[in-house]
C-alpha cells in the first residue's frame, strides 16, 4: 500500500461558509499523508514529517493543492457544440444541442465524444461530476466506460423524453423504465460510477415518462436524480400550459415523487418562493451554472433567496450551454453576477466560491463522506494548481500575502492551463509539465 506525505500550500472548506464564517482552512507550509488513497493525517508539514520520518515526500510548494472540484450540472453529448453565443435557451437547443445529441446513437462517434468529455473534466480539475448523459443506453454504456478507465467519479444516466424534441430523441414511458432499470444494474454502485435518474425536463416529459421515473427512484433506493427547472422564461411558460393542474414547475417534479435529499435541479434561476420553500423542505439542491445563465441570457440566479429559503446551492458547468470545465472560470462569473445585483446579491468570498465548487457538490451528491475536503479519512481527490513562470498568476503565487489571497487570485485568472496534476482515490489521473516561457 503506498504511502505519500504532500507538502503544499494548501486550502479547504470542511464546513459552508454560509454558515460558518471561519469555514477556510488554509496551511501555508501543510501536509496531507495519504495512505492507499485515503487522507491519513494533515497540518503543518514540520509536525507531520516528525511523526512520519521515513514516508516519501511529494514536494508541492509553489502552488495550490485544493480539493477536486466537482460539478453538479453538466452535459456529455455537449462537449463539441460549446459556444453557441448569441441564442436563449430553446433556440439553442434546437440549432446547436439537439443536432448534436442526435450523433450519440452512433456507438463510436459516442465513444470519442466521451474521451473529449472525460478528458475535458479532469483537465480543468473536476473530480466528480453529475452528468447528464445521452438519449441513448449505448451511449450512456460509453460515458461509464470511458469514467471508469480514467478514474472519474461520475454519476448520470439516460437522459428521457417524449415529446417537443427531435423525433430520434424521444422513448415511451416503458422503455424509459427498463433501459434506465438495465443501466442500473450495469453501473450504479460498480466502482466510482452512480446512477441518476434524468428526465430532460418538463418541457420535454410527459406525465407518463416523469411516472416511470419516479418508479425507478422508489425501486432503486439509492439512485441520484436531476434535471433542469425554471432556467428560462419562455421554458416556464411552455410547461405551465403543458401541466395546467400543476402548481408551478416543481410541481411537476413533486407530483411523480422525483423531489428529495437525492434531487439535483439545475439553473432555478426564476423560481416562486413556493418552489423554494419546498426544495428547502425536500432538502434537495439548486446546481447553479453562471456561464451558462450569462451566455444564453437566461438571467440573474436569487441566490440570496435560495439561502434565505434553506435550499442547498451547489456549482455546475453546463457545458455546453456553459463556457468550458473550468469551475475556476463559474466561481469567478458568479461572484460578478452577485456582484450586479446589488443588494440582492450575496458578497461571495474565496471561501465561498472554494466551497460552492468542491465540498458544496458532495453535499448535493451525498458523497461528503468520501470527497469535497481534506479531512481524515476521506478520499485523496485533489488538484494542484501551479502556473507557467512568468504569468500574471505565478506572479500573485509568488507574492501573495496569504494562502487566501492566492486562492482569490486562482479563481479571478486561473484556467486549466494552470491545473498541473489531479488525483482521485489518490490515483494521479492528470499530469501537465509546467511551461516555461522564452
Amino acid at each position: 500500500m503506498t504511502t505519500t506525505l504532500y507538502r503544499a500550500t494548501y486550502l479547504h472548506t470542511p464546513s459552508s461558509p454560509f454558515i460558518d464564517a471561519a469555514a477556510l482552512r488554509a496551511e501555508d507550509d501543510g501536509a496531507l499523508l495519504v495512505e492507499g488513497g485515503v487522507i491519513r493525517a494533515v497540518g503543518g508539514y514540520a509536525d507531520l514529517r516528525a511523526a512520519h520520518p521515513d514516508v516519501p515526500v511529494s514536494d508541492l510548494r509553489g502552488g495550490l493543492l485544493l480539493p477536486g472540484f466537482i460539478d453538479t450540472h453538466v452535459h456529455f453529448p455537449q462537449v463539441r457544440v460549446i459556444g453557441g453565443l448569441g441564442l436563449p435557451l430553446l433556440d439553442w437547443l434546437e440549432q446547436c444541442a439537439l443536432p448534436e445529441e442526435a450523433r450519440m446513437a452512433d456507438a463510436a462517434y459516442a465513444r470519442g465524444v466521451a474521451r473529449d468529455f472525460v478528458g475535458g473534466l479532469v483537465q480543468a480539475g473536476t473530480t466528480t461530476a453529475l452528468v447528464f448523459g445521452s438519449h441513448f443506453a449505448g451511449a450512456v454504456d460509453e460515458l461509464f466506460t470511458e469514467a471508469t478507465r480514467v478514474g472519474l467519479r461520475c454519476v448520470s444516466g439516460l437522459v428521457v423524453s417524449d415529446r417537443l424534441l427531435r423525433g430520434e430523441l424521444h422513448t415511451t414511458p416503458q422503455r424509459a423504465y427498463d433501459e434506465g432499470r438495465a443501466l442500473i444494474g450495469r453501473w450504479h454502485g460498480v466502482g466510482r460510477s452512480l446512477y441518476a435518474v434524468t428526465p430532460r425536463f418538463s418541457l420535454s416529459a410527459s406525465e407518463g415518462v416523469l411516472d416511470a421515473c419516479g418508479a425507478l427512484m422508489q425501486e432503486f433506493g439509492d439512485v441520484r436524480f436531476t434535471s433542469h427547472i425554471n432556467e428560462n422564461t419562455r421554458e416556464i411558460e411552455v410547461v405551465r400550459g403543458l401541466f395546467p393542474e400543476a402548481r408551478d414547475y416543481l410541481g411537476t417534479y413533486e407530483r411523480a415523487g422525483l423531489v428529495g435529499r437525492r434531487s439535483v435541479l439545475a439553473h432555478n434561476v426564476w423560481p416562486t418562493d413556493r418552489e423554494l420553500g419546498a426544495m428547502a423542505e425536500h432538502r434537495c439542491t439548486a446546481a447553479h451554472c453562471p456561464c451558462s445563465n450569462s451566455a444564453l441570457g437566461s438571467g440573474f440566479f436569487p441566490l440570496r433567496r435560495h439561502l434565505d429559503a434553506g435550499v442547498h446551492v451547489s456549482l455546475g458547468s453546463d457545458v455546453g450551454g456553459g463556457t468550458g470545465f473550468s469551475l475556476l472560470k463559474e466561481g469567478l462569473q458568479a461572484h460578478f453576477m452577485q456582484n450586479l445585483m446589488g443588494e440582492g446579491g450575496v458578497d461571495l468570498s474565496p471561501a465561498h466560491l472554494l466551497y460552492l465548487a468542491t465540498l458544496a457538490g458532495a453535499q448535493a451528491l451525498g458523497l461528503e463522506g468520501q470527497t469535497g475536503s481534506f479531512e481524515v479519512g476521506k478520499q485523496f481527490d485533489a488538484v494542484y494548481l501551479s502556473p507557467a513562470p512568468g504569468t500574471p498568476l505565478d506572479a500573485v503565487f509568488r507574492h501573495a500575502s496569504s494562502a487566501e489571497r492566492a486562492l482569490a487570485a486562482a479563481f479571478a485568472t486561473g484556467t486549466p492551463a494552470d491545473v498541473t496534476r489531479v488525483w482521485i482515490g489518490g490515483a494521479e489521473v492528470h499530469t501537465r509539465s509546467t511551461r516555461q516561457t522564452a
